[in-house]
């Protein structure tokens, strides 16, 4: 008969080669947003939030954040480019994408800036195009009517990590 030790330890996953080597965690921590384009972001707000209610988060001149009431993933409307993208929470898009090359997929886009942390583009073994983004530099601060704040050089402001904790 097995002791209780063996009753309870747990399986061991089969992500070796896409876990965070911090903290034993699947790659992809969750769904960021699903990110639609529009050809006019008021006509899209009209749209997604006047009509189908959902409740504007935060606002760019070329994007907007929508909720969705059963998740922290949101609807993003944008007028920046052609094509449905969904963007996937990762802890670090570097380490993401080094592990997407050892696991056999490829980069399509290095690593870069984004107002809330980093992203990189890659590619699974089968063609499947995935954004990875990170959110190291904190979530976007927007005022009561949803407008994302600016800095003093038209940066949108963030809210640091540490500041989101407390």
């Amino acid at each position: 008969m097995r002791d209780a030790r063996e009753r309870v330890r747990p399986r061991r996953q089969c992500y070796t080669g896409l876990m965070n080597d911090r903290d034993d965690r699947p790659l992809f921590r969750k769904i960021d947003c699903l990110r639609l384009p529009v050809p006019d972001l008021d006509a899209g707000l009209a749209f997604y939030r006047d009509k189908l209610g959902h409740k504007l988060s935060w606002r760019t001149e070329t994007a907007a954040g929508l909720r969705m009431p059963e998740t922290d993933a949101e609807l993003v409307i944008h007028t920046e480019y052609d094509g449905m993208e969904t963007d996937l929470l990762v802890a670090s898009a570097g380490d993401a994408s080094a592990a997407i090359v050892a696991a056999g997929g490829r980069v399509l886009k290095r690593p870069f800036d984004i107002p809330i942390g980093r992203c990189v583009v890659v590619e699974d073994p089968w063609g499947n195009c995935l954004v990875l983004l990170d959110m190291s530099k904190g979530a976007l601060i927007a005022d009561s009517n949803g407008h994302v704040v600016l800095d003093d050089f038209g940066n949108p402001r963030v809210a640091r990590p540490n500041d989101l904790a407390g």
